[in-house]
């Protein structure tokens, strides 16, 4: 509910003084969340006097009084303070929980801790620029911005998503949403728009039938978009349930005992610079360690070009993917192709057009499997449930795959018969092509195309 609107808005831009279980501060009132979490701007502690930029959060859970500073313009603005504070005090009386900050208290986490983190994540960018720099369009209001980048969204095929937060899944906090498509990157802050971002338009962009989605894991942010913000995401490619569809497929059916993650999955199907995956994990990691960092406004630029990063390498796993989950039907479709036209038309003559029993062609992927069935086995340690060990996709030495314990090498597992050679061939020279040539032009292509009209400034 925002303040402006709601019954609480006699108190927008008042000074409140806030008393927590683990200190006591002052800021201007800047919106009033459903669950009755209070944002606070300009916020100082009291008690060492320092002050925090941006937009600060406090839960309700942790707060035990609320004061008014400013004198309200009318009777009302006090009635609301007074409702809100005995409505506080009640869920204390009921509260029999440890009497310290919880892991998102906003407050607890020093500002110095996240600057040096965000300083130490600055300090990797400022290699070599031309390698690092990425476009993007951050939407924190419902001024110009917002408007347009829906449009563009509307008129895409494809984008890519993502979102950043706390616990991401219906229990937790939403604070970014990403989203790529091939000629820009947004970076929607969900902590300031608010539910209004959805009705505004993004939720018609996320249940859109015909544009494909693509996303890693999409079972918490899905939760999470479900249970808060009513959106039913539809059309979704989920990179992770297709990497390891993938791994089935070149195993002859075997399932991975894991999943990747989103690094390895870049690592493994687009070998990114290993500059650019150590900005993501540092993002990733300075996040783990300052869970409130998703609630400081203005945002550490580091952590928001990691985040477009993200979003644009997403994008780009969905073609391999999908070339590697058709290399088998590729394959058949050219020895199709070759079935009649390379011989001799002789026997054409005897052959029934309606004829529909299973031509050679198509019985050579029961061939094709076995032989990568009998492969895996070698190649790969199995567990007690039947599962293929699954090694870590190393950065370094990934191209080395002997140098790890669940690797086993294998050189007698040559295919003999002659069609099939040729399907594993085109199979392998198919991956290969894919991770050194097209995907590369497509990061190229993409990476061009990353230039913002003036639409979006």
């Amino acid at each position: 509910m925002a303040l402006g609107s709601g019954r609480f808005g006699p108190l927008l831009e008042k000074t409140l003084k806030i008393t927590l279980k683990c200190g006591v501060f002052q800021g201007v009132l800047h919106h009033v969340n459903p669950d009755r979490s209070v944002l606070l701007r300009a916020v100082k502690n009291l008690e060492t006097g320092r002050s925090t930029p941006g937009v600060k959060l406090f839960f309700d859970h942790e707060i035990v009084n609320v004061e008014l500073l400013d004198e309200p313009d009318s009777g009302r603005g006090t009635s609301m303070l007074s409702e809100c504070t005995s409505a506080i005090e009640g869920n204390k009386q009921a509260d029999t929980g440890p009497e310290e900050c919880g892991p998102c208290s906003s407050p607890c986490i020093s500002l110095e801790s996240q600057l040096r983190s965000s300083d130490t994540l600055k300090y990797s960018l400022s290699g070599n620029k031309d390698e690092e720099d990425v476009e993007y369009t951050v939407v924190d209001s419902f001024q110009q911005k917002f408007d347009p980048a829906v449009l563009h969204l509307r008129e895409q095929h494809v984008v890519s998503i993502a979102g950043e937060g706390v616990n991401l899944c219906r229990h937790g906090k939403l604070s970014w949403l990403e989203i790529a498509t091939e000629h820009h990157i947004f970076l929607f802050d969900i902590f300031l728009l608010g539910p209004q971002a959805f009705k505004n338009g993004l939720q018609m962009v996320l249940q859109d039938k015909n544009i494909v989605k693509v996303m890693h894991d999409c079972r918490w942010i899905s939760d999470c978009l479900f249970h808060q913000y009513g959106v039913l995401l539809t059309n979704v490619f989920d990179t992770q349930v297709a990497d390891a569809l993938q791994f089935s497929m070149a195993t002859g059916g075997f399932l991975p005992h894991r999943v990747c993650t989103l690094q390895e999955c870049l690592m493994q199907h687009l070998k990114i610079p290993s500059k650019r995956d150590v900005i993501m994990k540092h993002g990733q990691q300075m996040a783990s360690e300052n869970p409130d960092i998703w609630f400081l406004r203005p945002f550490p630029a580091s952590l928001l070009k990691a985040f477009a990063l993200k979003a644009m390498y997403l994008l780009l796993l969905r073609p391999p993917l999908m070339d590697k989950l058709m290399s088998d039907l590729t394959a058949v479709v050219t020895d199709y192709l070759n079935a009649y036209q390379t011989r001799s038309g002789d026997h054409l003559e005897s052959t029934k057009p309606t004829c529909m029993e299973l031509p050679q062609e198509l019985r050579q992927l029961a061939d094709i499997q076995k032989l990568r069935r009998e492969k895996a086995i070698k190649d790969y340690r199995m567990n007690e449930d039947g599962l293929l060990i699954r090694p870590a996709v190393e950065l370094k030495g990934r191209n080395d795959p002997q140098k790890d314990e669940n690797y086993r090498d294998n050189r007698d597992c040559l295919p003999t018969n002659k069609a099939v050679s040729q399907m594993t061939a085109f199979y392998d020279r198919d991956v290969v092509h894919q991770e050194k040539s097209e995907n590369q032009n497509q990061v190229l292509n993409l990476w061009k195309n990353l230039i913002p009209t003036s639409s979006w400034l």
